[in-house]
């Protein structure tokens, strides 16, 4: 018997090349039928395709009629990212929590429902008995990713009710896995870490009186130790990757699925499918690695010039893994500014400090001013193009001692919660399945019987 094939084989590189042949089609034909590639049109911008509530991104504002760029906003349930952030700051607390009950029920909580919701998420962070042992130590994977989408589709079989889509059961199934997400996370590095790389294996235990990030800092450190200043940026970079409209690639595949009807572990699976392809949740591994290969190459640091002439090299495409990017710069919508990396820019600085990473820091305010520069003079390219999240959090993730398979996981983590108030929304407001067209492009043919081909 024939085991499961694992290689690529002569007969497969020739069948794809079958494949690629009467696959390709000519590109020219998008414009042709004015089909919008990747639902977007010639300037980038997204193809409306629903209404949502939950979250606004803003990068443009009108101005005598006309479109025109300007600072980045993004606002939760209506409410200033940069606000809300500014109030969880100012009274040293953490914001994850409250920030969750903001997306899913559309209103700040008052004092006592924000206690009763935190109770209500600690209560429910535990998974169902010997799941860590039968599901996640069983066939560790070496992407984490991966193994958080299996023990999600695996607690469907722990759910006694998993079919049923009414409202309360959605919502009940969307607090258990925002609970969980950490755990999940967490406990399946920890098995990869200890069956695939053959460290040592630690499973701690959550505590119910402390927050998400500070939970996830204690069960993934050997000495369950952190600072306060450490959990309040992890804290931070959660909230601020929570959220960020209906159109982007998870948060519509969301849309999509909850269309069909189909169950909340099945809807969730397929929104991470989605992050963790590189073009979404993996950005901001692409900037460390950038900085690792940049702090071999750059052999002063704090010289301008050689600097700038790394950063024309990757532009070039003769630098790092030479696709002529330059990452953690630019963004599919924000051209003047981020939101989310100018919140979690004022924070960076401290956390170097504490860290003893000064030197890298200023390497990351250099290429964070030099690097538009240099895209306008190498590129011709006037368009405003700034840093995005992922060139700061790939940052503060390394400064917290995160291994890189936890980079999208994390991303996950916060994700969860825009994801569940999407499916939520889906489910209250719209009853159709999300259906668009394709066009056929292709002539017909005549058959030709087996003999004579």
């Amino acid at each position: 018997m024939s085991g499961f094939n694992m290689k690529v084989t002569p007969e497969i590189e020739r069948l794809t090349e079958a494949c690629k042949d009467h696959t390709t089609m000519d590109i020219s034909l998008y414009g042709k039928y004015d089909v919008k590639r990747g639902l977007r049109d010639i300037n980038g911008k997204g193809v409306l395709a629903g209404l949502t509530q939950v979250s606004n991104v803003q990068a443009v504002k009108v101005v005598d009629g006309k479109e025109v760029p300007c600072a980045g906003s993004l606002y939760y349930r209506g409410y200033n990212i940069k606000d809300l952030t500014a109030g969880f700051v100012k009274d040293k607390r953490f914001g994850f929590e409250e920030t969750t009950y903001l997306l899913l029920f559309g209103a700040l909580p008052d004092e006592k429902q924000l206690e009763e919701f935190k109770e209500l998420l600690a209560n429910q962070r535990s998974l169902p008995r010997n799941f860590v042992r039968d599901v996640i130590m069983k066939a560790p994977g070496r992407d984490i990713m991966n193994a958080l989408s299996r023990s999600v589709l695996t607690l469907y079989s722990y759910d006694n009710n998993p079919d049923d889509i009414s409202l309360p059961n959605v919502l009940r199934q969307c607090l258990n896995l925002i609970s969980i997400f950490p755990l999940l996370s967490v406990y399946g590095y920890q098995a990869y870490n200890h069956y695939v790389r053959g460290k040592s294996l630690y499973i701690h235990n959550p505590k119910k009186e402390l927050s998400t990030a500070e939970n996830i800092l204690r069960m993934l450190r050997p000495d369950k130790k952190y600072t306060d200043l450490e959990a309040k940026i992890l804290d931070l970079a959660l909230i601020l990757h929570m959220e960020h409209g209906g159109g982007n690639n998870s948060t519509f595949t969301t849309h999509v699925v909850s269309s069909s009807g189909t169950d909340t572990y099945s809807a969730i699976a397929a929104a991470l499918g989605s992050l963790k392809g590189p073009k979404h949740g993996g950005a901001n591994i692409k900037v460390i690695q950038m900085f690792q290969d940049m702090k071999k190459e750059v052999k002063d640091w704090e010289d301008e010039d050689e600097v700038r002439e790394y950063l024309k090299r990757l532009l070039h495409k003769e630098a790092f893994d030479k696709r002529g990017l330059i990452y953690g710069m630019g963004h599919a919508i924000y051209s003047v500014s981020d939101p989310r990396a100018e919140v979690l820019r004022s924070f960076v600085e401290s956390l170097a400090k504490e860290k003893g990473r000064m030197r890298d820091y200023r390497l990351y305010s250099m290429v964070e001013w030099m690097a538009p520069q240099v895209i306008a003079e190498e590129r011709r390219i006037y368009k405003g193009v700034s840093a995005n999240v992922d060139f700061y959090s790939g940052f503060v993730y390394s400064m917290l001692d995160l291994p890189l398979e936890l980079y999208t996981p994390m991303f996950a983590v916060a994700r969860i919660v825009g994801w569940s108030a999407h499916r939520m929304e889906e489910l209250i407001n719209t009853d159709k399945i999300i259906r668009p067209a394709y066009k056929n492009v292709l002539p017909e043919a005549q058959y030709v019987p087996l003999k004579e081909r």
